[in-house]
């Protein structure tokens, strides 16, 4: 069967007679057809007849006993495999032979027939050559079939009644659905040129192919609304930020060293959700209504840029420059002024309730987008199915062939190859099988290990818990900038020590896996950075609020906040220059070329988080923090990029980071924002706020500005009672808080069971599949049988047909 079936068509050339000054001239095209097609009709008579003698011809070979295999095909004259007719037609059915037949010898020597005649028609004198003659002059071989494939019939068939239907439609239907049709722009172009109707056809012609003007200045319109979107999308991908740069970081460094850059971009698009309300509603308003200056502002000496204070107190950057006032355009004054009513002109603009309601909705904003990203991370990362043949795919499918640029292909081919050195890692991480001598030895080094690192924790937690309450009692002044720094420049010192301690006493472990190996340093130093903060929140509203009860005590959380996080983007850029650069400079004087650092994943997603956390922790008394988050996250982003591609080097043990995004949302979830909210939300509801400052200046809690509105909406009579009954029952009530945990359980179970139906599924199929591939083994192999016994059987019918009679009477004579 694997021999190719060839047709050869020998037709004997006829001698030239008299008559053939009487054959048809190439003007006659109708008559040239006829001939050509009684020359395919004869071709296919003789095909037919000399498969039928080839079949005599092979059952008197095998009565002849010609030896062999029974699956061995029968051989004909000049030692050509001879086939039954079912087999030929088969064989003629199949893809390749069809496109053998098509452009083989079979259509080759008809053609070649039929270019013998024409040429003996073109030599008769005085006549003008073939190609001197018009196209429609010229014998066309487009109405005739030159395949013997029925299917091809059938398909000019299925054309033909296409062109039929496309000539009953209008123009722009006609365009319309030829451009919707999977076809080639030639083939589109011929269609047409068939559907288009006889006028049509001429009237085109006498225009030489000139469009109209409206039809010209369509088609102008709609290029350039090509073009334009073509630019458009091209610039979208170019707004994209940092686009080339991640796809570098890829290409080089592996998708671990990816996750940090892809979370340090995430978190950009958080702060930047998180502003946004707070810009329109609180900030912008303020500085439009700006309050009453209490004093000369102090001049500027450049150390606010470090503590926050000074001049930048007295501005919207903290909580303390918001007024309690219902701003408006007539009149701004306090709840326990001047009544300002809509008739005096303007809309009020309740200023404590608007700052509370924003904060609150940024939050609840924040909180949805954290919990949407979560699900689509586990969605993507914990994908339903098997990895099985994931490298063959990484092999053959991952080249993007519309890639021109040599910059563009080079990225690319890193990349790819990058991902395979992740993928066979990956393969090579199962762990060998150890000795229980071996599993005890490990586990008493992880004990070890763990307790050193929960006792650095305490160490480090009680040396901030004391630092605290020595600073309460020194009472530094807010003259006093410089001893201001004192308990963020501890903090930070211990943040950046103890990760190093933790990496050195990871050394001794020796995990198997880098992937644990990463997700334990995250866990250890989570836990530092969890305590730490949980200390930090304890002294700024269990002691803090006692020591400044006649000072802004909000204005003082929101400098220490803002210190924090700058004193903690100074200590990264440090650790960036000693860490990476000066070891790298000590590797190339001791010309040691792996000795370039890796890249810590762990200790710098948790000072993101880290910094995300103080962020989250200080929107209640600066506004503005997040902006300066997003600042932080830009300038970071280019350092350690560019120390990253002069400093470092790729995982020495590469691996793929897969899950890593899902842990980082995750942690960003739980830890971070579920600490910050509930440290938002003490404050709000127990903390009683300051009486020379800030919005709720006047009131017992920051709560109770929603029940002062509500009074007021009862006052105001019963057109807006909706609203006061909105805020009873909606806000003040547990009942949504507990629907909307219910909500949330039942969204994340419903996930769980979609994920385990899927797994389920996937696993039927994979079996029906198997079940499917058996099923035609055993088809093949019944088929194989029965025709292995008809081939016996007919092999020994024709033997007792054409065996002698004197070899019975040889064989009852010996008997």
């Amino acid at each position: 069967m694997s021999r190719s079936l060839a047709f050869v068509l020998n037709v004997p050339e006829t001698p030239q007679d008299p008559e053939d000054s009487q054959e048809p001239s190439p003007y006659d095209e109708s008559e040239v057809h006829d001939s050509f097609h009684q020359l395919i009709q004869e071709q296919s008579r003789w095909v037919a007849e000399e498969g039928l003698e080839l079949q005599h011809r092979a059952l008197g070979a095998g009565a002849l006993g010609a030896s062999g295999s029974d699956h061995q095909a029968l051989l004909g004259p000049e030692g050509a495999p001879v086939y039954s007719t079912a087999t030929l037609h088969i064989l003629a059915s199949m893809p390749s032979r069809t496109i053998a037949a098509s452009t083989g010898r079979s259509r080759g020597a008809i053609i070649s027939q039929y270019y013998s005649r024409t040429v003996r028609l073109r030599r008769r004198a005085g006549r003008p050559q073939l190609r001197d003659v018009g196209r429609s002059a010229r014998p066309s071989l487009r109405l005739y079939d030159l395949e013997l494939d029925p299917a091809v019939l059938e398909e000019d068939e299925k054309q033909g009644l296409l062109v039929k239907e496309l000539q009953g439609l209008t123009v722009a239907q006609r365009d319309h659905i030829l451009r919707g049709m999977p076809l080639s722009l030639a083939e589109k172009r011929c269609l047409r040129e068939e559907s288009r109707p006889p006028r049509g056809k001429r009237r085109a012609q006498g225009r030489h192919g000139l469009l109209s003007c409206c039809s010209r200045l369509r088609d102008s319109c709609i290029l350039a609304s090509h073009n334009l979107g073509l630019a458009l999308l091209s610039g979208l991908q170019a707004l994209m930020p940092w686009h080339y740069a991640l796809k570098r970081i890829g290409g080089q460094f592996g998708s671990s060293v990816l996750s940090y850059f892809l979370f340090l971009k995430t978190l950009l698009a958080f702060n930047t959700l998180l502003l946004l309300p707070l810009l329109a509603f609180i900030v912008a308003v303020q500085a439009a209504f700006p309050p009453a200056p209490s004093g000369s502002a102090p001049a500027f000496r450049g150390l606010e840029l470090l503590t926050g204070g000074g001049c930048f107190t007295h501005t919207v950057m903290y909580y303390g420059y918001y007024s309690n006032a219902t701003l408006n355009q007539p009149c701004a004054s306090p709840l326990d002024g001047c009544q300002c009513t809509p008739e005096a002109g303007g809309l009020p603009y309740n200023m404590p309730l608007a700052y509370l309601f924003t904060v609150g909705v940024a939050f609840f904003i924040t909180c949805i987008t954290l919990v949407y990203s979560m699900s689509r991370s586990f969605g993507e990362s914990y994908r339903v199915g098997s990895t099985s043949g994931v490298h063959a795919i990484t092999v053959f499918c991952s080249w993007d062939y519309k890639v021109t640029q040599k910059w563009a292909s080079r990225l690319q081919h890193d990349n790819i190859r990058t991902q395979l050195k992740e993928l066979l890692a990956e393969g090579q991480l199962r762990q060998r099988p150890r000795r229980a001598c071996g599993r005890l030895q490990q586990a008493a080094v992880l004990g070890l290990v763990w307790l050193l690192c929960l006792g650095t924790t305490l160490v480090c937690a009680l040396a901030v818990y004391t630092f605290s309450e020595l600073v309460i009692q020194s009472r530094v002044s807010a003259e006093r900038d410089g001893a201001l720094l004192a308990l963020p420049l501890v903090v930070c010192l211990l943040n950046l020590g103890a990760p190093y301690l933790f990496r050195v006493l990871a050394v001794l472990e020796r995990h198997d896996s880098p992937v644990l190996e990463v997700y334990v340093a995250i866990c250890r130093n989570l836990i530092l950075k969890v305590v730490i903060l949980g200390i930090l929140c304890y002294h700024w509203l269990g002691r803090r609020v006692g020591t400044l009860k006649d000072q802004c005590w909000e204005d003082f959380v929101g400098q220490e906040l803002y210190r924090l996080m700058v004193m903690d983007f100074i200590f990264t850029l440090l650790d960036t220059l000693l860490g990476e650069l000066v070891w790298r400079l000590i590797s190339e004087k001791r010309s040691q070329e792996n000795g370039k650092p890796e890249f810590d994943i762990a200790g710098n997603v948790l000072e993101l988080i880290y910094g995300q956390t103080l962020t989250w922790l200080g929107v209640l008394f600066s506004p503005l923090l997040p902006a300066m988050q997003i600042i932080k996250l830009l300038f970071l982003f280019y350092v350690k990029k560019t120390s990253l591609m002069a400093n470092c080097q790729a995982p020495r043990r590469p691996w793929k980071a897969s899950h890593m995004s899902t842990v980082f949302i995750s942690l960003l979830c739980f830890p971070s924002f579920l600490g910050a909210a509930v440290f938002v939300c003490y404050a709000i509801w127990q903390v009683k706020p300051s009486n020379i400052c800030g919005p709720f200046r006047t009131l017992d809690t920051m709560y109770e500005a929603g029940k002062v509105w509500v009074r007021h909406l009862e006052e105001a009579g019963p057109g807006v009672s909706w609203l006061p009954w909105i805020h009873r029952y909606l806000v003040e009530s547990a009942f949504p808080i507990y629907l909307a945990s219910a909500l949330l359980l039942a969204v994340i179970y419903f996930n769980i069971q979609v994920v385990k139906g899927q797994r389920k599924v996937i696993c039927l199929l994979k079996e029906q599949l198997s079940n499917e591939g058996e099923d035609k083994i055993f088809l093949i192999n019944k088929l194989q049988r029965i025709y292995e016994r008809k081939e016996r059987s007919r092999v020994g019918r024709t033997e007792e047909a054409v065996m002698p009679p004197a070899v019975f009477t040889d064989d009852w004579d010996a008997q």
